[in-house]
């Protein structure tokens, strides 16, 4: 079953970023906090959304879908972008990736949102084989650019105006 999170779901998502994290080697990089998820997904402006896979019949969480809004000026449509898909080792195999996948592809269709687009590690070899065994096609031609600590503040350093100046 996939559904909708809920402010009561804040700690196991939690537990499952952490999780992710530790699959994809980098936990000491899964910095993010209780309090920072529950304000980024049911704050007042929410920054992300989620959904839950549940196992049945008991009805505990699995796995889990994080994503948020994005735009294409090329198509003129908001798109989707997936920032963490995870389900669990003793659940993997059951179909609930897949159906976190198709839950988000219906959101696009149902927003008439023109794109669905997620980042994986290169090494996931598992997760490429269920990629395209739903018609993903990957993006050879981009490359992923990310600018953060030290780098950041310097680039931002160098504005004319102060940041909290900028339209968001």
């Amino acid at each position: 079953m996939i559904r909708a999170a809920m402010p009561a779901d804040i700690p196991v998502i939690h537990s499952l970023v952490r999780e992710l994290a530790a699959y994809e080697r980098a936990l000491d990089e899964a910095r993010a906090t209780v309090e920072q998820l529950r304000e980024s997904l049911f704050g007042a402006d929410p920054a992300a959304y989620a959904l839950i896979a549940e196992q049945e019949p008991d009805g505990g969480a699995v796995g889990f879908a994080l994503w948020f809004r994005n735009f294409s000026t090329w198509t003129g449509t908001a798109g989707l972008y997936l920032e963490d898909l995870y389900v669990r080792p003793d659940a993997r195999g059951a179909g609930h990736g897949t159906a976190l996948l198709a839950a988000l592809a219906a959101i696009c269709v149902e927003r008439g949102w023109s794109r669905f687009e997620w980042s994986v590690l290169d090494w996931n070899e598992k997760a490429l084989g269920v990629y395209r065994s739903i018609g993903a096609l990957p993006q050879d031609e981009w490359t992923v650019q990310r600018l953060s600590g030290s780098a950041l503040h310097a680039l931002a350093a160098r504005a004319d105006n102060p940041a909290n100046s900028h339209a968001n």
